[in-house]
């Protein structure tokens, strides 16, 4: 019998249900229900409405036993560091708060009063980012978690509400920035800092286990397929990491999407001194390996300039206006936190270049060159920095996910990094879930023949480095992000 495998890729404006085959050596995809996803201000937090993923998944699964498949695969992938909080009767007491809301700010310097950064990064290896799940948890209601019999992070509970059976998948778990480099177990020092004990975690399960069947009792609402479930590497990035080409002898990756995640695959992790300095991130990948990579702000910027124009331009036709307009107009830390959530996007892009004495972007076209030209300066520096932490030339940056369409910023990227681009997929995330449920099921033998099957079955763009194109425009950069810092502190 055929075999299909579904990929539930829920991001922090959609989520997908996506439909693969393995078709004479080749991975045919097919997009079969999409949805909205976001947050929304309720009882003083921003929320996400779990339920409705969970409806909206369950909805798709019916369209897909509609289609004539009567059986399936599937995967869940979401994004990280987000959790519910479940009851000994196995119901969740809250909807689970966004990492987007406020109720973090301020709150690594208020538990690293006590516990020293290096002391935390030394024992994780995880950069420090506000929204970390070890800070919400030092924020969380310390009654409701006095209530709390489990901790689930957002692709864990969608698969025990389907299956019944709780796990804690380490590609996300890595991200709480709880979770021993060296140990692979919770560090109690850090659980009994935010109040929570090992006990209330579902126990850990590597990428690649077969977490169970959909309950019965949901075929009595929803006329679904039969349904074996498969925890993959649930968190997104480690995902589009797996389904990354790897193309090149050093390769590096970018993941292009709400997030940009820049960084390496490695098979040890490195939390030495520069990399405790500029912050990069050992997070766990599947198959024994660490995405060693940093956070960058990403397309979340362009996403919310689309919104606030009302969606009256598409993503094509911003990057159209874009490349009317001359890039490097204007320098922007992309990374700075006013951009993680500001009321109004433009409105902040606009402030920070008046604060900063430089041309104000007014037009749809010149705002989304500010972004994309300045995200390729950021992706420029952080490789530079990547090749001196890890003592060698990165030789080929693979974009993944929806930037990996933006040619523009691909080509930007490549001359001033100087490096071959190679871009695609652009459903990387997607085919990673795939990928991990078909090594576990057999019909693959490896994640190494699994890329090259990658490489051959999606087009794959080259992006070559412009020769002596903006001279000099990457070491200015350097020099604003330097008088920048010098200037808060």
């Amino acid at each position: 019998m055929e075999k299909v495998y579904v990929a539930v890729d829920i991001g922090a404006s959609s989520g997908r249900l996506i439909l693969s085959k393995l078709v004479d050596h080749k991975l045919k995809l097919k997009e079969v229900h999409r949805f909205k996803n976001g947050f929304a201000n309720v009882q003083g937090h921003d929320r996400w409405d779990i339920d409705k993923l969970i409806a909206e998944i369950l909805i798709g699964l019916e369209k897909i036993k509609k289609a004539g498949y009567n059986a399936v695969t599937l995967g869940i992938d979401t994004w990280a560091v987000d959790y519910v909080l479940v009851d000994s009767q196995g119901k969740k007491l809250q909807d689970p708060v966004s990492y987007r809301d406020a109720r973090t700010e301020g709150s690594i310097e208020r538990l690293t009063t006590d516990l020293p950064k290096k002391y935390i990064y030394q024992k994780t290896g995880i950069q420090f980012l506000d929204f970390n799940t070890l800070y919400q948890l030092f924020e969380e209601d310390k009654e409701l978690l006095a209530k709390t019999d489990k901790i689930m992070m957002i692709p864990d509970y969608i698969g025990y509400v389907l299956t019944g059976t709780a796990v804690t998948e380490v590609t996300n778990a890595s991200t709480t920035q709880m979770l021993s480099l060296r140990e692979g177990l919770f560090d109690d020092h850090l659980l009994s800092k935010v109040n929570v004990k090992e006990s209330q975690f579902p126990k850990l399960v590597e990428a690649g286990t077969v977490l169970g069947n959909l309950k019965e009792e949901l075929k009595t609402t929803y006329d679904l397929p039969e349904t074996k479930i498969i925890t993959v590497a649930t968190h997104d990035t480690a995902s589009a990491v797996v389904g990354t080409p790897g193309i090149g002898q050093r390769w590096a990756y970018l993941s292009s999407g709400t997030w940009s995640l820049i960084g390496a695959e490695l098979n040890t992790p490195e939390n030495g001194e520069q990399a405790f300095r500029e912050n990069y991130t050992n997070e766990w990948g599947a198959y024994g390996t660490y995405r060693f990579l940093k956070n960058i702000m990403g397309l979340w910027i362009i996403q919310s300039i689309k919104r606030e124009l009302h969606d009256q331009y598409s993503f094509v036709e911003l990057a159209n206006l874009a490349e009317q307009e001359p890039p490097f107009q204007q320098f922007i830390d992309v990374n700075d936190q006013r951009f993680q959530n500001p009321a109004n996007m433009i409105s902040e892009i606009q402030a920070y270049c008046q604060e900063t004495g430089q041309r104000i972007p007014k037009t749809p076209g010149q705002l989304t060159m500010a972004v994309y030209s300045n995200l390729s300066l950021y992706y420029a520096n952080e490789l530079a920095i990547l090749d001196t932490i890890l003592n060698y030339r990165i030789d080929s940056l693979n974009i993944v996910g929806g930037g990996s369409n933006v040619k523009l910023m691909n080509q930007l990227t490549a001359t001033i990094a100087d490096v071959d681009v190679y871009a695609g997929p652009s459903e990387a995330t997607a085919v990673g879930n795939i990928i991990v449920q078909m090594i576990t099921e057999g019909d693959i033998l490896n994640v190494y023949l699994a890329r090259r099957i990658i490489s051959h079955s999606f087009e794959i763009k080259k992006f070559t480095p412009e020769k002596n194109k903006y001279p000099q425009i990457l070491q200015k950069y350097r020099d604003f992000l330097a008088n920048k810092i010098d200037m808060k502190g």
